[in-house]
């Protein structure tokens, strides 16, 4: 959970880069990729290790994806000042993570929360998104060939479709339950 943590006060700093006028935009992007990815791998390798070594908690549960929520929809709101992603696709992104977490609190309440558990469809949406946002944060070219920018836009375009999906597919999930306490 220190990770965790450390991965929430650290996400103003991924920010703030880009707000230090005594490095280029270049360096900028670098250093914002990269800490963007350590923050990535510390969000793995926590869970990870949680699990290996049996010191999972509910505050942790609870915490881990506030975490990445957080560290998602900043990055999300730098490449929208940054002219790197259109707004519409922070606000399918910001808009879900806002309305899938309001609907696991109301089926955690109602004693339902089975039927909102994580699905294959939101753990690619994730994995698209942790690729996207770092060749977006990165906006250049790679191996002389991969532009970042054009990948990066792509891939957070399907990122936004998947998010649409797998929006659907939880709603589509809970709403039996949801109807079942509405009677």
């Amino acid at each position: 959970m220190l990770m965790t943590w450390a991965r929430i006060v650290a996400i103003p700093l991924l920010v703030g880069i880009f707000f230090v006028t005594e490095l280029t935009l270049e360096w900028q992007n670098i250093v914002a990729t990269i800490m963007f990815v350590v923050f990535a791998l510390t969000d793995w390798a926590d869970g990870y290790l949680a699990r290996k070594l049996n010191q999972t908690s509910a505050f942790g549960a609870f915490l881990d994806p506030v975490a990445d929520k957080f560290l998602v929809c900043a990055s999300l709101l730098v490449l929208v000042h940054l002219d790197r992603a259109h707004v519409v696709v922070a606000l399918i992104i910001i808009g879900r993570e806002i309305a899938i977490s309001a609907l696991r609190e109301w089926m955690a309440l109602i004693g339902a929360n089975k039927s909102v558990a994580v699905h294959m469809l939101g753990k690619l949406k994730t994995a698209v998104q942790m690729v996207a946002i770092p060749f977006l944060l990165f906006d250049g070219v790679v191996l002389g060939w991969l532009d970042t920018r054009i990948w990066g836009t792509w891939l957070i375009w399907v990122s936004a479709l998947l998010t649409v999906w797998s929006m659907a597919y939880y709603l589509q999930k809970a709403l039996p339950d949801i109807r079942a306490k509405s009677e």
